[in-house]
């Protein structure tokens, strides 16, 4: 080209236009980036939701925490979950939910918990937030917790003594109840299944701008029936397995003037009998009430403050004279105070006390009444060191007025995030339980078998809790591991039975502190959702025990069934709403657990003629069900319990009480939506 200056105007023109080009490329590679960036947090989010892992939890540090953020193990029951597997109480439900849960029988067919190597006594049961009155052998009694009107339930495996107190050595389960949450709710629901079994319930719900209210009813019912087992059994049987008749009435009503400002008050009344003698059958009560204050300071500020109280009561009904005669009562009074403040860098520091009036009645008691005040002041601290690492320390101190007894407990846990998806949490806690009064105290006559002794030197049972998990969601897929280690010192149980005198025509069983006792294990689970309406969920628990032995070196203890090794929970869902007006939810529940071997004696009446080793061999219980929604107002409900029909060779104490398939029909009706 001739002309220098129309060269360098076609120049400068092509530069212009490369760079024209080059800024309009980048600004739409940022643009593609941010799209891409803003895609992959609804991804994200979209899992969380679908694995519900941005549901709020508060058991773990006692503050409002995203489950998928929260630094403490946590498992969370559902109210979709429960209403699938269509549970009664709280062991129907934990059974089919929980690999390592079992449920036995102890003596006269009081059922017992076995929660990864821990007792009814070692796990605190608590029902939004409170502790309970009572208890069964060393259980609270299950069949108060009827599962109707429940949002979610919080499992905190390990020691959490730091921020319970007392019975909290293997873990914390919280059965958080419903509030309403449409102007009016109003439900009617029934099952009937095998033997006579008879389940109905109503709930009635009020939201207002500053009021809401939820009442729930229910009724339950199950007749006794008879089990047979085969020939030469090696020790003692169950012939009868006893049915119940509960009722169970549940109020709570919540005031809130301001939105920073909530007041809640509750009540309960709950009715068992239990027809072991037809003369003379067995009645259990129990009376709550409480109120509770909400209130949020300001931004970074909140203070809660409560009252609880909970009485529960045994008798025999005498039939003939028409008299019922209370022979038992254990009377609680508890008043909290929790408080908690933000910081600006996302630490929160917690800070609480309780204080307890514990009251017990019993014929057998000596005077036939004891008291107890306890009172404690802890303290956690949750810091945020960074977007990936969360570290919370806590130490509590409690006092027990009995004894003059203290305890100082701390626990520490750790929270490393390498990815958004990833966590992992290793932690240490110690528990501890202090003994109850019944354990200091109370001598009874157990059915004619022993004197179960009470002995007032008893010292508390002290454990230390070590545990390492991770969890790591992608896609479709949730995949949760986990280790732990505790050991227990003074382990508090009954002992071997002994005669005190010659004379004597029963021995006595009395409690004592153990030796050390330690149980190690770990759990694997493997979930998965599809857009196609499938679902799965494999858990696997193992546990390893190490028996405590009394100062005779005796492994036997007979309210203690050892756990069972292996256990695998197996779940398969199938959920699609195929039209407006019906939908359907297919499930197959599965639980497979090891056999185990317990040292048990020939004759429970008579403990002279020694003991015999007892296998307890591996059973596998599966569940089919089906939910038909029809609308939005009716769900018809079936299932097959038992679907192979697994029958026992003998009806041991730690068999499944079950003899055979179980047909279970049901429906539930939301009246308020057909309207």
């Amino acid at each position: 080209m001739k002309n220098p200056l129309l060269l360098s105007i076609l120049l400068a023109s092509a530069s212009c236009h490369a760079a024209a080009a080059q800024n309009t490329s980048h600004a739409a590679a940022t643009q593609d980036t941010l799209s891409a960036a803003a895609a992959q947090e609804a991804f994200l989010d979209s899992i969380s939701r679908q694995f519900c892992l941005d549901e709020v939890v508060v058991t773990g540090t006692r503050t409002p925490k995203f489950l998928k953020d929260t630094p403490i193990q946590t498992r969370v029951i559902s109210s979709k979950d429960i209403a699938k597997l269509d549970a009664t109480n709280v062991q129907d439900l934990l059974q089919q939910e929980l690999p390592g849960v079992e449920f036995s029988y102890a003596m006269n067919q009081q059922t017992h918990l076995n929660f990864s190597g821990f007792g009814g006594q070692g796990v605190l049961f608590l029902v939004d937030g409170e502790r309970l009155a009572g208890e069964t052998m060393d259980d609270v009694d299950f069949t108060r917790l009827s599962m109707d009107n429940v949002e979610r339930i919080e499992i905190v495996k390990g020691a959490a003594s730091a921020l319970y107190g007392s019975n909290a050595t293997g873990g914390v389960i919280n059965i958080i109840t419903k509030r309403s949450k449409k102007p009016i709710t109003l439900n009617a629901n029934a099952r009937y299944a095998k033997h006579n079994e008879q389940r109905y319930g109503l709930s009635f719900g009020l939201n207002s701008s500053h009021w809401n209210n939820m009442l729930t009813a229910n009724f339950n019912r199950l007749d006794n029936y008879d089990v047979h087992s085969a020939d030469n059994p090696v020790t003692r049987i169950i012939s009868t397995v006893y049915g119940d008749k509960t009722i169970n009435l549940k109020e709570q009503l919540v005031w809130s003037p301001t939105s920073k400002f909530h007041l809640t008050g509750r009540a309960g009344y709950f009715f068992r009998e239990t027809v072991r003698s037809a003369d003379q059958p067995e009645r259990y009560r129990d009376f709550t009430g409480g109120l509770r204050m909400n209130w949020t300071l300001g931004e970074q500020d909140d203070l809660q403050a409560s009252y609880a109280f909970d009485q529960y009561d045994k008798s025999d009904y005498q039939r003939i004279t028409r008299l019922d005669i209370r022979d038992y009562s254990n009377v609680q009074n508890s008043i909290r105070l929790l408080y908690n403040h933000s910081f600006l860098s996302g630490d929160v520091l917690t800070i609480g006390s309780d204080f307890m009036h514990d009251y017990l009645f019993n014929t057998n008691l000596e005077g036939e009444t004891r008291k107890q005040d306890s009172w404690d002041i802890f303290a956690q601290y949750d810091l945020l060191l960074n977007d990936k690492w969360e570290l919370v320390g806590a130490l509590r101190y409690d006092y027990f007025s009995d004894g003059k007894e203290s305890h100082l407990t701390p626990k520490l846990n750790l929270c490393y995030k390498p990815l958004r998806n990833l966590k992992i949490r290793a932690g240490y806690g110690m528990g501890f339980r202090a003994p109850t009064l019944k354990e200091k105290y109370y001598n009874f006559d157990m059915s004619g078998i022993w004197i179960v002794e009470g002995n007032a030197n008893l010292k508390s049972e002290v454990s230390h809790n070590l545990n390492l998990s991770a969890e790591y969601t992608k896609g479709h897929y949730n995949f949760t591991a986990s280790l732990y280690y505790n050991r227990v010192k003074n382990k508090l149980a009954t002992t071997a039975p002994y005669f005190k005198t010659a004379t004597d025509k029963l021995p006595y069983l009395p409690y004592s502190n153990l030796d050390d006792y330690s149980v190690c294990g770990g759990e694997i689970g493997a979930q998965a959702k599809w857009n196609n309406g499938f679902g799965a969920r494999l858990t696997y628990a193992y546990t390893k025990e190490q028996l405590a032995k009394d100062k005779h070196g005796n492994t036997i203890n007979n309210q203690y069934i050892p756990a069972r090794e292996h256990a695998l929970n197996a779940r398969l869902d199938y959920d699609r709403q195929f039209t407006k007006h019906y939908g359907l939810n297919l499930g197959l529940q599965g639980r497979l657990l090891s056999g185990v071997h317990n040292v048990e004696y020939k004759d429970y009446y008579d403990v002279t003629k020694g003991t015999v080793p007892v296998a307890y061999p591996a059973y596998t219980i599966w569940k089919l069900s089906i939910v038909q929604r029809l609308g939005d107002a009716i769900k018809l409900n079936a299932a097959l319990d038992n679907l192979f029909g697994y029958k026992p060779k003998y009806y041991y104490l730690n068999s499944p009480i079950t003899d055979g398939i179980n047909v279970q029909v049901g429906i539930s009706i939301d009246i308020d939506k057909i309207f």
